[in-house]
């Protein structure tokens, strides 16, 4: 008894549907992470900014939401600094340098992470010239914080050693 598993277009019809597979990429591929969509929106900013230079972004301030739907827009606050680097460059953004005293923005808006019809809505203001001196504040004391410990571990060391030498010498 002949059956259609016997004949060839079984055959022809798995593998067409192997290739059919092959081809076309999984959903998952077809979603940003949260990242990415946050990336893909500075350098959104960058085309729309009037500054010479390029921004990169220097933190990333929220959490992606638990939101699996790559559709749906998740809030985002971000801030970005100038480069070094004019928007005519052709090296990758991450390989521009900050610029020294360059401009601060902070970002707030929505991206979604859906790679095709991907989209962001944000706002960057610049940052005012107080908060960076609050921010260098931070930094220099941070600096110190660790100078001191640096030295207070040194002294502590010396301390020891002090007491270490003088068992020997009460045993005689």
């Amino acid at each position: 008894m002949y059956t259609q598993r016997d004949g060839p277009f079984l055959g022809q019809w798995s593998l067409l549907l192997l290739l059919l597979g092959l081809l076309i990429p999984p959903a998952t591929a077809q979603t940003l992470s949260y990242q990415e969509a946050v990336l893909r929106a500075v350098d959104g900013f960058n085309q729309r900014s009037l500054d010479d230079n390029l921004y990169r972004l220097l933190t990333l301030e929220s959490r992606p939401p638990e939101d699996e739907d790559p559709d749906t827009p998740k809030p985002v606050r971000f801030t970005v600094k100038e480069t070094v680097c004019p928007k005519t460059t052709q090296q990758p953004l991450q390989q521009c340098d900050f610029k020294k005293d360059g401009l601060v923005r902070r970002c707030v808006g929505t991206v979604t992470l859906d790679q095709a019809r991907g989209s962001f809505d944000i706002t960057c203001d610049v940052v005012p010239q107080h908060f960076k001196k609050v921010a260098q504040l931070g930094s220099f004391l941070q600096r110190g914080g660790q100078k001191i410990g640096e030295k207070l571990e040194r002294l502590g060391q010396k301390i020891k050693d002090f007491f270490q030498n003088l068992a020997p010498m009460e045993e005689s």
